[in-house]
């Protein structure tokens, strides 16, 4: 799970985050960047093509199983897109460079998928899946340093192209994994199943597909499913939408690759371990309530609280405080946010719900994120561009405070609903 993770997690910043600054030192306006942001839009819309996973086995990849076939097959497009990014450059333009993002950002949305399912249905018991979604997370995070703070030092190094080149081919990482990963055999044997019973190219198997998994899980929550949703939908977005203006904001204010990179590496290593243990732990101490509402509140301050290093101070200091309240809020958020999806599967449908779900969380997230330039650029004419930068962090921590709200509700709701069984 732990390597497995970090493939899941590698990809994720390489089409956002990442590909922004590497954008930025180019010379790419930030409405262009903001714009090209939108290629993380697949992770958006990965529930679309996840009933495929849960029902057919992918030819020439079948021997390694339903769930490992479609890990491998989505881990060697990743590695190849990222190399070919490497390989052409922005002087091929910006078009072919968005292609291949976006070959990167599918592929990568696919892996996270099926290795969503394969974590869920590996578990035994809730416990066992606390403690799987924390080390996904863990691993995840670690990928995402590597990723947002290494990557940084190795591009002032040999470039940024030489350094997707690098992180292309370290996919071949968590193909070893897959190679040495055990099939679910519980529910690859459900999966098999459902196949001879209903092909997917039937009527019936197609319905049973594509339909089946949100009819069974309408049924299963009621009307709070709605509400689970919108809350779902709402909990990471602040985290979203100052993403792709983290990295240019770094470079506007003069901090260097170098800089940025050490800080990640090492306080903010620190401070996502800590963040994930303390989530995971409230997770299973005081139930996923109250775990999401603590991280929807830390989540919302830390990214926030990025505008001290407009209004404040630029400082090497003040940004290493920054950087480690942030890892910490958004680990913290990051595994009670998994662990309470994670818990609302239904075994052989794994796959499409939990698609369905964490495409939720990020949609919404992702349209928004692709205006961010573009208000950034429009405060600037009125506040300057560094000013603008900190009342732009400062709106996107309150758009958390809706997703605390709806938790909140739900919260209570289950509250009532165990201490009134007959009214419910």
């Amino acid at each position: 799970m732990l390597v497995l993770g970090l493939s899941s997690g590698l990809p994720f910043f390489l089409v956002g985050n990442t590909f922004g600054y590497w954008l930025r030192d180019e010379g790419t306006s930030l409405t262009a960047i903001g714009f090209l942001s939108w290629v993380g839009i697949a992770y958006s819309l990965k529930f679309l093509w996840a009933p495929v996973m849960d029902r057919v086995d992918l030819p020439l990849f079948s021997r390694l199983g339903h769930r490992r076939g479609w890990i491998m097959f989505s881990q060697i497009l990743v590695g190849l897109a990222f190399i070919a990014m490497g390989g052409i450059g922005t002087k091929a333009g910006l078009g072919w460079l968005g292609a291949f993002a976006l070959v990167a950002a599918f592929a990568s949305s696919t892996q996270d998928v099926v290795i969503d399912a394969w974590r869920i249905e590996s578990a035994e018991s809730g416990e066992e899946q606390g403690l799987l979604a924390s080390a996904y997370q863990f691993a995840y995070r670690v990928a995402l340093l590597m990723a947002d703070s290494v990557i940084l030092i190795i591009a002032a190094g040999v470039g940024w192209r030489l350094s997707y080149g690098i992180y292309g081919a370290l996919m071949a990482v968590g193909i070893a994994a897959t190679l040495f990963a055990s099939e679910p055999a519980l529910a690859d044997a459900l999966i098999k199943e459902k196949e001879r019973e209903a092909p997917l190219w039937t009527p019936r198997g197609f319905f049973d597909a594509v339909v089946g998994p949100f009819i069974a899980f309408f049924r299963t929550h009621g009307w709070l499913a709605l509400l689970m949703l919108a809350a779902i939908s709402l909990y990471r977005l602040p985290d979203f939408v100052m993403g792709p203006m983290a990295n240019p904001f770094y470079h506007d204010i003069g901090l260097s690759k170098e800089t940025v990179g050490a800080v990640r590496g090492s306080i903010g290593l620190i401070a996502t371990f800590a963040g994930i243990a303390a989530g995971g732990f409230c997770a299973l101490k005081f139930g996923y309530m109250r775990a999401l509402i603590i991280g929807g509140l830390l989540q919302a301050a830390a990214i926030a609280a990025y505008a001290s290093l407009a209004f404040v101070s630029a400082s090497v200091p003040v940004f290493a405080l920054v950087m480690a309240g942030d890892n910490f809020g958004i680990s913290f958020a990051g595994v009670a946010l998994v662990a309470y999806m994670s818990s609302l599967t239904s075994l052989g449908y794994t796959a499409t719900q939990y698609a369905l779900l964490s495409s939720t969380y990020a949609w919404m997230g992702k349209i928004l994120k692709g205006f961010s330039g573009a208000v950034v650029e429009s405060l600037s004419a009125s506040h300057g561009l560094v000013h603008a930068y900190g009342i732009f962090f400062i709106a996107c921590g309150l758009t958390g405070v809706p997703a605390v709200i709806l938790f909140a509700a739900l919260g209570h709701w289950h509250k009532r609903t165990r201490s009134n069984p007959v009214a419910a």
